[in-house]
C-alpha cells in the first residue's frame, strides 16, 4: 500500500500576508491556536471545512496551502514561529 503525505504551506502564508499570528489565523477560521499549531507541523491534517476556512482567511486557494505527496517527505526544515 502507497503512502501519501500531506504537505502544507500554511506557515509560509500566514507570515505572507501581513505577519498573522496563529492567534489571529486561529480567531479567523474559528480553531483554537493549538489547532493551527498542528496543522503547520503537519501533526493534524485539516477537515475539507477547515481547510477551505484557512484558505479564506487568508486569502488564497485551497490548493496554495496543501499539497498531497506520494514520496516520503525529507527531514522537516525547522523555522521559528
Amino acid at each position: 500500500m502507497e503512502r501519501s503525505w500531506l504537505d502544507n504551506r500554511v506557515r509560509s502564508r500566514r507570515k505572507a500576508v501581513g505577519g498573522l499570528t496563529q492567534a489571529e489565523l486561529a480567531a479567523l477560521a474559528g480553531v483554537t491556536r493549538q489547532t493551527i499549531v498542528a496543522i503547520e507541523h503537519g501533526k493534524h491534517a485539516p477537515s475539507v471545512a477547515l481547510a477551505l476556512k484557512l484558505a479564506s482567511a487568508l486569502s488564497c486557494q485551497v490548493e496554495d496551502l496543501f499539497v498531497l505527496r506520494q514520496e516520503a517527505p525529507e527531514a522537516p526544515i525547522p523555522g521559528p514561529d
